[in-house]
């Protein structure tokens, strides 16, 4: 069992509701599409505790993980700058830049791309806020 469900760790069970408030401001039509992107991130990183880093649910062990984020028009996922050079091959549809990726919602959101890209800078230890060469 992991930190998250442990209901007597401090502070882990306001931290999830925190992420629950988080998608639950966002638009309604979204929000289903954020507890997908969510849930696909608690099982692919079942040892990862979540939190609001940069203001976005984040993803951690010992450092953050990966990132996701509601915008008007798309899903920000923030893997680091090393991920989107692994990736690039599977993400030429989708706008990408130096350590973002978006996705926009009126496409169907790649889960298990969002998944194996989450896995890889776990197993790596290649995470946003790490720069390429370090």
């Amino acid at each position: 069992m992991n930190q998250r469900e442990r209901p007597g760790k401090r502070g882990e069970i306001a931290m999830s509701q925190v992420i629950d408030q988080y998608i639950s401001d966002q638009r309604e039509d979204i929000q289903p599409i954020l507890h997908q992107v969510r849930e696909t991130l608690r099982s692919a990183l079942p040892e990862a505790d979540e939190r609001i880093s940069w203001r976005m649910p984040t993803y951690w062990k010992d450092k953050n993980i990966i990132h996701f984020a509601a915008f008007k028009n798309h899903l920000g996922i923030y893997p680091g700058d090393k991920a989107i050079l692994n990736f690039q091959d599977r993400l030429l549809d989708y706008p990408f830049s130096k350590g973002a990726i978006q996705f926009p919602y009126d496409r169907p959101i790649p889960l298990d791309l969002i998944r194996d890209i989450a896995l890889w800078c776990y197993d790596t230890g290649n995470h946003h806020g790490k720069r390429a060469g370090k």
